[in-house]
Formats: C-alpha cells, sequence, structure tokens
C-alpha cells in the first residue's frame, strides 16, 4: 500500500507512529512555493524508505534554469579563451623578449675595450704610451626604480668622490636609459683609491670600477711631456677625452660606449678609426646586485693600428727650441713654422707657439686649468700652421712673378724703373725703400721684393697691362689658395681670396686699381695659412706639382708588423711651365746671395727663399714672413717661418731659418 500526500490537509502518523500534519501544496508559500510537487513522492514498502514516484515527472524543483545555465558555460568558455590568449601571447609572441629580459638579470654581454694604438715617428721614436687608468661607473638599470631607494646610494658616492649629489643625479638622468651600459662618473682614478671605492660599495648595486687605460703622451726620448714648458707636438698628436652626449648619439651605431674616450683634435681624431681597434666582448654571469661573477664566454679584442708619422721629432723639438729662442731675444709670443719635403708632401715638423701639453686633456682636464687656456690672450690650443689667418705680404710674390709669366705679360728680360713708388691721381703706392730700387727685372724683383714692379705685372700701369684681379686669383687657385690642403690633420682653414663681387656685396664698394695693387703684393684682404705658403713653396723646386701634405707617412699592423703606406696625391701640376719655374727660383736663390734673405748665403750649401712683411694692423707692428729651400740644386726641405708682429721677415724670420738649417745640415749627415 503507498501512502501519498494527497492534497488536503489531515492528521496522519507518519513512520514512526507519530501524528504529522499533512501539507498540500499548493498551500505553500514563499520560496519553496514550487520546491514540492504533488505526488512526487511515496513510499515502497519493500525498500523501507520514501522514493521518487515512478509514475510521475514531478519532482524536487530547483532555483537553475536553462537560460542561466547556458549563461554560465558561456562564461566558462570565455574565462578559458581569455586565459589561453594570455597564455599564448606571453609565452609565443612575447616570449623571447621576456626570455631575454630575463637572462638578462642574470647574464649580460659587456664590451672589453681594445688596445689603442701607438703614434711613432718617422725614425721610429715611440710618442704615445697606454697606461692603466681606473674609473667609477654607475650601470642605471641596476639601481633600485623608486627614487627613494636611489637617494642612500647616491648620497654614498659623492662623498666617495667628492661630488655633489645634484650632479651625479643629472649624469643619471642624461644616461639613464642607455640599458646596462655603465655611465663614467669619475675618471683618473689612482689604484688605492679605486680599491677603497670596491670595498665600500661591494653591498650597492650599480656600482663597479672599471679598468681600462690613460693615454700618455712622450718627447722624443720617451720621457713625459715637461710639464712646465710648452710642446709643440700636442697641435699634431692631439688629445683623447670622453665622449660627450652629441658624440655618443653619432657613434653608438658603430660601437661606442657612453664610458668611450674619442679622439678629440689632431692626429688622434682624424685616425680614430685606425687607432681604436676592434673591442671584444664577454658574456658574463651578474648576481641580484649587478656584480659579476661568472665569466661565461668571451672574445677578445684587436689592438688597434699603430701610426708612423712623417713628423721626426727630433727636426720638430730643434725647431720649436729655436723658435722659441727668438721669441724670447725679441719679446714676441707667437709664431708658426712649417717644415717640410718638397717631393712627395711629407710634412717634417709643424710648429705653433705658443702650445700647450696634451697630457693635460688625457683622462679629462680640471675645469680651472681648462679655462686657464681659454683665457690665455696668446691661444695656445690654435694651431696657427693650419688654423692662422694672416695676409701674406711679399712671400706671395712668387706666384705673382709665375702667373705673369705663364702669361708672357713678362719674360726674364722685362724691366721695370722703380723709383719709389706709383702714382695714381691724388693716391700713391710706394715702394718699401725711399727712392726705388733703379730699373728691376724679376729676378732682381724677387731677390729685394720691390714693390713697383710687382704693381705693374698685377694691376698695370700707363701702357701696360697687367694680370688683372681675375687673373691673380685664379693662379692663386692653381697654387692651393682659397682651398684646404686636406692635410690629415684638425682646424685646418681654407684662407680668403678677394674679389671684385665680394667686395661690392660685403663692403658696398667696387673694385679699385688699388684694391689689385695691394693685391700684388700680398696686402689687403688676402688671407693664407702658413701651410699653404709653405706648399706653394715646394712647386718652384719639384717641377711643378702641388702635392697634398701630410703627416702620417705609414700604418702599422700590431700584429703582423705590415707597413701600408699612405699614398701621396698631387692636387695639381702643370699650370706652371719648368722653364718658367726656374726663373722664379733663380729669384729666391738671388734673394739668397745678395737679396733681402743674404743672412742664409753663410750657410756651407746653397739656398733660395722669399721674405715678407705684412701689414695686417695700422696700431700694431707687422707679421714676419720668410719661405725658402734647400739644397738649392736638389731641394730636400722647405721652411715656412710668421712670427706674428715679429715688424719685419729679414729681421727674425730669416735668422731662424739660418740656425735651423745650420743645424739641420749637420743632422741629415749624421743619419
Amino acid at each position: 500500500m503507498n501512502l501519498q500526500f494527497s492534497g488536503m490537509k489531515e492528521n496522519k502518523k507518519n513512520l514512526f507512529g507519530i501524528e504529522a500534519e499533512l501539507f498540500d501544496s499548493k498551500n505553500i508559500k514563499g520560496k519553496y512555493k514550487k520546491s514540492w510537487i504533488e505526488d512526487s513522492l511515496f513510499f515502497e514498502e519493500s525498500k523501507g524508505k520514501q522514493v521518487a514516484s515512478p509514475q510521475s515527472f514531478n519532482y524536487v524543483g530547483t532555483s537553475f534554469t536553462n537560460k542561466k545555465i547556458n549563461i554560465f558555460f558561456i562564461f566558462l568558455l570565455v574565462f578559458f579563451l581569455l586565459l589561453i590568449s594570455r597564455f599564448f601571447y606571453l609565452q609565443i609572441i612575447k616570449g623571447s623578449s621576456y626570455r631575454v629580459s630575463a637572462e638578462n638579470n642574470r647574464q649580460r654581454i659587456i664590451s672589453i675595450p681594445s688596445e689603442r694604438g701607438l703614434i711613432f715617428d718617422r725614425q721610429g721614436i715611440q710618442l704615445t704610451k697606454n697606461i692603466p687608468n681606473f674609473s667609477l661607473a654607475i650601470i642605471p638599470q641596476d639601481l633600485p626604480r623608486k627614487k627613494e631607494q636611489r637617494i642612500p646610494i647616491i648620497n654614498k658616492l659623492a662623498i666617495l668622490i667628492n661630488k655633489s649629489e645634484e650632479e651625479l643625479s643629472n649624469i643619471l638622468d642624461e644616461y639613464g636609459s642607455y640599458s646596462y651600459e655603465s655611465v663614467v662618473i669619475q675618471e683618473n682614478l689612482d689604484y688605492d683609491t679605486a680599491l677603497n671605492i670596491i670595498i665600500q660599495t661591494s653591498e650597492l648595486p650599480g656600482i663597479e670600477i672599471l679598468r681600462g687605460s690613460k693615454r700618455l703622451y712622450l718627447d722624443d726620448f720617451g720621457n713625459e711631456f715637461n710639464t712646465s714648458t710648452n710642446h709643440s707636438l700636442s697641435h699634431i698628436l692631439g688629445y683623447i677625452g670622453k665622449l660627450n652626449k652629441e658624440e655618443y648619439i653619432e657613434k653608438r651605431a658603430k660601437g661606442y660606449l657612453s664610458s668611450d674616450n674619442i679622439g678629440k683634435t689632431g692626429l688622434e681624431k682624424t685616425y680614430e678609426s685606425f687607432l681604436r681597434g676592434v673591442y671584444g666582448k664577454k658574456r658574463i654571469e651578474v648576481d641580484s646586485l649587478g656584480k659579476e661573477q661568472n665569466i661565461l664566454a668571451q672574445e677578445a679584442p684587436e689592438a688597434g693600428f699603430h701610426l708612423e708619422m712623417s713628423i721626426d721629432s727630433k727636426i720638430q723639438n730643434k725647431l720649436e727650441e729655436i723658435v722659441n729662442h727668438y721669441l724670447k731675444t725679441n719679446n714676441k709670443k707667437r709664431a708658426a713654422a712649417v717644415a717640410l719635403d718638397p717631393r712627395n708632401g711629407e710634412v717634417l715638423a709643424m710648429v705653433s707657439l705658443p702650445a700647450f701639453d696634451n697630457n693635460d686633456f688625457s683622462g679629462g682636464i680640471a675645469f680651472t686649468k681648462y679655462q686657464k687656456y681659454l683665457n690665455n690672450e696668446d691661444q695656445p690650443l690654435f694651431n696657427r700652421a693650419v688654423s692662422g689667418l694672416y695676409p701674406s705680404g711679399s712671400v706671395i710674390k712668387t706666384a705673382f712673378a709665375a702667373a705673369a709669366l705663364e702669361e708672357k705679360i713678362i719674360n726674364s728680360k722685362t724691366s721695370f724703373l722703380s723709383n719709389g713708388g706709383l702714382r695714381v691721381s691724388q693716391w700713391f703706392f710706394p715702394d718699401w725703400q725711399v727712392g726705388g730700387h733703379g730699373v728691376t727685372n724679376v729676378r732682381r724683383a724677387l731677390a729685394w721684393s720691390v714693390n713697383t714692379f710687382f704693381y705693374y705685372i698685377g694691376g698695370g700701369y700707363n701702357d701696360f697691362v697687367g694680370l688683372g684681379v681675375e687673373k691673380m686669383i685664379d693662379y692663386l687657385q692653381e697654387f692651393g689658395f682659397g682651398n684646404k690642403t686636406n692635410i690629415d690633420t684638425t682646424g685646418e682653414k681654407i684662407g680668403f681670396l678677394p674679389s671684385k663681387e665680394w667686395k661690392e656685396k660685403v663692403k658696398g664698394e667696387r673694385w679699385y686699381i688699388g684694391d689689385t695693387y695691394n693685391l700684388s703684393i700680398g696686402q689687403g684682404d688676402l688671407l693664407v695659412t702658413p701651410l699653404q705658403i709653405a706648399n706653394m713653396t715646394a712647386v718652384f723646386t719639384n717641377g711643378g706639382k702641388l702635392y697634398q701634405p701630410h703627416i702620417v707617412k705609414s700604418i702599422i699592423n700590431p700584429i703582423t708588423e705590415e707597413k701600408t703606406n699612405i699614398p701621396v696625391e698631387i692636387l695639381n701640376e702643370n699650370f706652371i711651365s719648368s722653364v718658367n719655374l726656374n726663373i722664379v727660383k733663380l729669384g729666391m736663390k738671388d734673394c739668397v746671395d745678395y737679396g733681402s734673405c743674404r743672412r742664409l748665403s753663410l750657410l756651407p750649401f746653397s739656398t733660395g727663399g722669399k721674405t715678407g712683411t705684412a701689414q695686417w694692423n695700422k696700431n700694431k707692428a707687422n707679421h714676419a714672413w720668410f719661405t725658402s729651400f734647400a739644397p738649392y740644386d736638389n731641394p730636400e726641405i722647405v721652411l715656412t717661418v710668421l712670427v706674428e708682429e715679429g715688424e719685419e721677415g729679414s729681421a727674425i724670420s730669416v735668422p731662424i731659418a739660418y740656425d735651423f738649417y745650420q743645424w739641420w745640415w749637420s743632422y741629415k749627415n749624421e743619419l
């Protein structure tokens, strides 16, 4: 017998014999209203328990509907899709990037600086040296990210190296974005200081001591320059210094590091790519503070190439010594001298005084010392031999004599009367000797530097037609004026060649005959460098070739010691005939034999030369020029001397040349 709940409310006995009130499902209220279905349960005697009725689909209800279940499954599906997508992005798309980042936290590739190439003179004397050097550096990416955590590190560092916290913070702000590169904040540390910093910063992240090398510049005895005196080799060799931000941005793609040094001037800059060498690499393992623990792999660096100069340091130093002596004796302060081989353009010596000690710049120069250089009115950092611009004075007359001969305006016998100068209307253009020099041809005009002769061949007079300004400028350009010689050093200037168009545009004036006369004797607006004058002089000794002057003779492989010679380059040739070149050369010999250069006639060999006196400021003394060559028959050397405010070339520049040639002749025969 089945005991079922009826829809009527009545009292029945339950299974335990206890009366119970039966509920009608229709009377159920609240949240249970739909939870009980009539006739859904019955008592099965055989099993002794109440079970769901098999005859009915009525059952105990649930709050989950099909719609809710579908929404739930869609939610799960979306969740798992997002999870899988994120997993795919992190593992597949960004996996390599995160893998590298993770490895960078443990492993790093560090550059190994190469040994910088050395510089030797033409006799094999070593003029540079690399000595061990220590620098304090910060790796910005190893420092704590939070500013408040960085402050204690910066404070301690500032105390150790005696720098302000603000200065260190500015350095980090400027270079802090360059990944794991070291940023040098203190250079030129001695060993004890470096060791002390290593000990005190062993627990500080991002601090390291870099071991590198410092450039030391030597004299011709292999000793460090005497800092109590200037040394003109500094202008030639130049110096190296730390990259500034602009240089680093430019050079970073070529493998330069923010902590690197680079050639700043002279040969160090011109031949930077050869001297630098090729940096090596090593893969290291670091700890949580960024400190090196193990070397995992290493690629050795390649040393830089050596340079062999055409400069002879003995000639260089002797020429400097002589020029310095005459400057002090005559109470002068500034001068330049260039000695070169006219047969190939090799520079044998190049002196600019006053000079400086380039060891002051090696490893970083103190601000006060640098300011002292900058504030020196004699500009010791300025290389007068290639950068100084001066009116040429009469030394340029050799070029105009050759031009007039080449244009057939004159020949070797053409003569003019020099009676003290030329008068044009109310203007008078004087000769340097009152009363003039009498009847003068081209050789005599060069020997005595007769202005009147060059007034004629430059601007003409009465019925005689001269070269004219355009033709004069054309020939100056043939001799290399108004252009760089492209010598292999820094700071070379092109000089200046005036013209009618320039004067009208810049000065608002027309070109007068007086301008042509002034140009013909090397005055007015014409500007040249001592190197250009020396290069012009060489043309008269080598058959008419204008060579590109060069300081480096060869580049040497440090491993194989194989030399690669710098090729000789000709800038211009065959623009003056050999006949006309020889006429000018004879005129320069006459200058020595009986003219304004006759001091050199006392030498035991024959030479040629040309003096010059250049007016540049009516309130100051004239510049003193002298250019020459020796020996006359087979010239091996050209020497050009300029003394600023030296008054007259024959008074100071010729004696300098005489003393030098006297020494050079003995030195040459000893080699």
